[in-house]
């Protein structure tokens, strides 16, 4: 395995040095794996303004790009990285890929994979992770705003008046804050969700399982559930496992773990290093790169462009030109 370190010299070394190396790990992954590999990294964890990192229908547009040339019958090895973000594309998004690759998914979560990629993680007959990988709870949000800690806090406020009709005082200017439907949304939202995650998991990793309609709501239920108490609780592999989902221990190939690892370091140095903000990547360096929209910067102290002087007739005579002209004509 190339270490952080390792990595960010060779990076140094090359002219087009973040593609070349981010490639090459790329490609050594998939020769040692012999399935088809497509990166899926959002670089969040390297925050920059006005970027856009959550899962959203864009994205596709990349997967779509990757899909194209690549033999079908090889599977797919998928490389998730991502803060989640938008419950409709990542739907679309999970039903393209079973629609290109059927079951035959493995998705691999180097280091975090929260809310809707931990529901893109689930498209695979197994997810491989490594002891410092985690997922995260599939929480809906509003505005930031967990769906289920509404519907708690809604429920909280219920209670509360039935018991003592006084504390309506007190939940009044909290609820007002909130959209008259909102409660109903987030109702929708979660039972989406978990619609979604279940039929995800049936169809992938308990498909040819006895109990897997069983499996599947288990699991989606404990991924939903409101026990995780925040909405980035990072839920490590042998929680996971205890709760039923078939994860592997990237430990266990020693060298599939380096090849991951230097991949995954890959990345992560390109988004540190330049304006790259979500990369979309195959084996065979097709790719998607989205970055951060950076304005040309103004030199502090520098004078402003120069500008041809205007003359009368480069300025169109306004309005009030004209009348004080006519005006003029008039009187004269």
């Amino acid at each position: 395995m190339g270490s952080w370190n390792e990595i960010l010299e060779e990076v140094n070394s090359h002219p087009s040095a973040f593609d070349d190396v981010r490639r090459k790990y790329l490609k050594e992954l998939s020769e040692h794996t012999k399935r088809n590999t497509v990166a899926y990294y959002s670089g969040w964890l390297q925050p920059k303004p006005g970027a856009i990192y959550s899962i959203n229908d864009d994205d596709k547009n990349g997967f779509m790009a990757c899909f194209k040339g690549l033999v079908k019958e090889d599977g797919l090895d998928l490389i998730l990285h991502s803060p989640g973000g938008n419950v409709a594309a990542t739907e679309s998004l999970i039903k393209y890929l079973r629609e290109i690759f059927g079951s035959n998914i493995r998705t691999i979560v180097p280091q975090i994979s929260m809310s809707g990629g931990t529901m893109l993680a689930c498209t695979g007959t197994d997810i491989i992770m490594g002891k410092h990988s985690n997922l995260g709870p599939i929480d809906p949000q509003f505005g930031g705003i967990p769906a289920r800690e509404l519907i708690n806090e809604f429920q909280r406020a219920q209670d509360e008046v039935n018991n003592n009709p006084k504390m309506a005082n007190v939940w009044a200017p909290i609820l007002a804050q909130y959209h008259p439907t909102l409660l109903q949304k987030a109702a929708h939202a979660l039972a989406w969700s978990e619609e979604i995650s279940e039929s995800t998991l049936l169809e992938g990793m308990f498909m040819d399982d006895d109990e897997g309609a069983r499996k599947s709501r288990s699991v989606a239920h404990f991924l939903l559930s409101d026990g995780h108490h925040a909405h980035d609780r990072h839920i490590e592999r042998s929680i996971l496992r205890e709760e039923g989902l078939k994860i592997i221990d990237l430990e266990d190939d020693p060298e599939l773990q380096d090849r991951v690892l230097s991949v995954h370091h890959a990345f992560m140095i390109t988004f540190g290093s330049t304006s790259a903000t979500k990369i979309v990547e195959n084996q065979n360096g097709i790719a998607l790169v989205r970055g951060q929209n950076i304005a040309p910067p103004v030199p502090t102290g520098a004078p402003p462009p120069s500008r041809k002087p205007q003359t009368p007739q480069d300025v169109a005579p306004s309005l009030w030109e004209k009348i004080k002209k006519a005006f003029k004509i008039l009187v004269d």
